[in-house]
């Protein structure tokens, strides 16, 4: 038997493991761990791995499973929003980065004009893989600058299949553009089809698997979904990854999808680190070392083009400028497709042997940099939206209706109009209270104003834009966003400007919390904790833990900034065994309505104990609770009854209260 592949799954397994953990301990990606472990093993390093050959492999399989997770998590509705980033902002990028790039290359490199074109192809790739885990890790797959990284992503995958045809083209031995438009057709046709089968075929397909109750046969099924989707994609010109992306998207928009993320979460860790340590392979440390001013200084004009040149096409697509500089650090590095696309203009004699080695390393230089750029852009794009010339340009992109102050007083300003502020606007709205919404999605900013909410393009960051909201005579200050470098900027101004403002912040994780309250905040609210009170509140009610114990439990907790939770623990005796009376006992509550023919009958006429089994134990009349009324107790219209009782006791009594002798 060979042993030689299970020595290789040994080797890469084993490396990164010991790379990934000590670099974690420093709090640096797994990203930058896998890719120091491909240059460790790999031909350029100790030699510990030879061929590439099945790391490849193994690769390609990483990069379909990382894209259809991602795909699993956005229907086809969400992709369809992003078409203004897709081939708006999407094109706009390509185009900006390869004329900046051919510009530089003609003047500075005095290469040819159809060399210089095809820098700028290989420079105008991003990291999809990198990327999306990136945006997947930090939980920011649905904030702005995310949607439209997304958005120019899938542009730059789409732009593979057109930039591999032209190589022979640049080169002088292709056959024209007749290939490119018969090549383009077959690719539009393929996603047409892909996309179709999202609503016809797909569906049925899972549900006579899923009716078999084999969840063996439900893994192989999405499994053989996602890597044919992807074989049929490459078929016909297309990128793996894009198909793979189809594939999720097709079964995202089943009620299966879940299951199906859960399914594919084991392997897709798996293989996806074995992609990155393959990229990692690639880079020559010799050479580097060699060529270190070379690379250092072409590796600092790459993120230098690319961060401008995605950050000029986000804005003028219409995202905000801090969010669009946000989106030009994330996608700051050099596709994986863009080796490809350098070896075959290898081959056509496009690049030389030595400048393909230089951008290799300088390429897989800027990946292991991404993880940096991106904890880097939260705070560079606040600092940029300090400044006054950021102010200016903001203030001519905002609508005429931001432009005078907002006479509202004692209202609540909303920053974030996702899941939590639409509920909470909902609530306000029912309740009375005015309020008034920042959002720093445009798209989201129009559909909201076209359904009468009070919102308002804007970054909360900046203390012109809380001024016109009104944020001194604001009574309360509610920040759900998902960027903690701006949460924190938006509280510290909002306390300076209003004292007695009381601020609640959505943050996802606990070790926030201290931060946001010494900056200024009344109320910190982790996401993470707060599903925990959540959860344990309904397995105590679940056990008839009485209500103000419940209630007790969930103020302990949430006293003093969740600290509890972080570092004390609560008694471990089970609540059940100390209230084994209230043990199958429940409670209900019952309105008489207007037509009831209750109304007008004491409770000895109801006579509901002896009906039914339940016991009333307060009337709710008004603003007042009679709490054990008496026998002579009569009821009236709009009355609120409380009884308690078993389960089945409860519903016999709601049924007599309903029935022609309850009424």
């Amino acid at each position: 038997m060979d042993f030689d592949f299970l020595k290789l799954i040994v080797v890469i397994l084993g490396i990164s493991a010991l790379v990934v953990f000590i670099l974690r301990r420093l709090k640096i990606s797994s990203i930058v761990g896998f890719l120091i472990a491909g240059i460790i093993v790999g031909p350029h390093g100790f030699k510990l791995i030879k061929s590439l050959h099945n790391v490849e492999l193994l690769a390609e399989i990483g990069i379909i499973l990382l894209m259809f997770t991602i795909g699993l998590e956005f229907s086809l509705k969400n992709l369809l929003k992003l078409r203004h980033a897709v081939f708006g902002g999407g094109l706009l990028q390509i185009s900006i980065t390869t004329g900046i790039t051919a510009f530089l290359s003609y003047i500075f490199f005095r290469q040819n004009l159809s060399t210089c074109i095809f820098y700028g192809f290989l420079v105008s790739l991003s990291s999809t893989a990198i990327v999306m885990k990136m945006l997947q890790d930090r939980a920011e797959l649905y904030t702005p600058h995310s949607r439209m990284s997304l958005g120019m992503l899938i542009f730059q995958d789409l732009s593979v299949v057109p930039f591999m045809l032209l190589v022979p083209i640049l080169a002088g031995t292709g056959d024209g553009t007749s290939a490119i438009a018969y090549t383009m057709l077959k690719a539009f046709i393929i996603i047409g089809a892909v996309l179709i089968s999202a609503k016809w075929g797909v569906p049925v397909i899972l549900h006579q698997v899923v009716s078999t109750k084999s969840r063996e046969l439900f893994i192989i099924t999405i499994v053989l979904l996602c890597l044919a989707t992807a074989l049929l994609t490459s078929r016909f010109g297309l990128s793996i990854a894009l198909g793979a992306f189809l594939a999720g998207i097709v079964i995202s928009d089943s009620e299966y999808s879940a299951q199906a993320i859960s399914d594919m979460l084991p392997f897709k860790e798996i293989f996806t680190g074995i992609f990155f340590i393959s990229i990692g392979m690639l880079m020559n440390a010799d050479l580097l070392m060699k060529n270190l001013v070379t690379v250092s200084g072409v590796v600092l004009l790459i993120l230098l083009i690319k961060i401008i040149a995605v950050t000029v096409s986000a804005s003028v697509a219409g995202q905000s400028l801090r969010s669009s500089i946000q989106s030009g650090f994330y996608l700051s590095q050099i596709g994986e497709f863009s080796f490809i696309l350098a070896l075959a203009g290898k081959n056509y004699g496009l690049i030389t042997d030595d400048i393909y080695q230089i951008f290799l390393s300088a390429s897989v230089s800027t990946m292991i940099l991404t993880p940096f750029m991106v904890l880097a852009a939260p705070p560079v794009g606040l600092w940029l939206g300090s400044r006054q010339s950021y102010r200016r340009f903001e203030r001519r992109r905002r609508r005429t209706d931001t432009e005078t102050s907002l006479k509202r007083s004692g209202h609540v300003i909303i920053i974030g109009f996702g899941i939590n502020g639409q509920h909470l606007a909902r609530v306000l709205k029912e309740s009375g209270i005015t309020y008034v919404i920042l959002e720093l999605n445009n798209s989201t900013v129009r559909k909201m104003k076209r359904m009468g909410e009070p919102v308002y393009y804007g970054d909360g960051t900046s203390n012109e834009i809380l001024h016109k909201l009104g944020i001194e005579a604001a009574k309360v200050l509610v920040i759900a966003i998902s960027d903690a470098t701006a949460t924190r900027r938006t509280v510290q101004i909002a306390r300076k400007d209003n004292p007695d403002l009381y601020i609640i912040v959505r943050t996802r994780y606990v070790a926030e919390v201290e931060d946001l309250i010494t900056l200024g905040a009344n109320e910190v609210i982790p996401e993470e904790f707060e599903t925990s009170v959540e959860i344990f509140s309904r397995v105590l009610d679940h056990y008839n833990t009485p209500g103000n114990v419940i209630t007790e439990y969930i103020d302990t907790v949430r006293k003093d900034s969740y600290r509890v939770l972080r570092g004390v623990g609560l008694p471990r005796k089970a609540l059940a065994e100390e209230h084994d009376l209230l043990k199958g006992m429940e409670t209900e509550a019952y309105l008489i309505k207007d037509t009831s023919g209750v109304a007008g009958c004491s409770l000895k006429d109801l006579n509901l104990r002896v009906e039914t089994g339940a016991t009333i134990i307060a009337i709710k009349r008004g603003e007042s609770v009679h709490q054990n009324p008496s026998s002579g107790f009569v009821m009236k219209q709009r009355d609120i009854l409380l009884f308690i009782g078993k389960k089945e006791d409860l519903n016999r009594a709601i049924a007599y209260l309903e029935s022609s002798r309850g009424n």
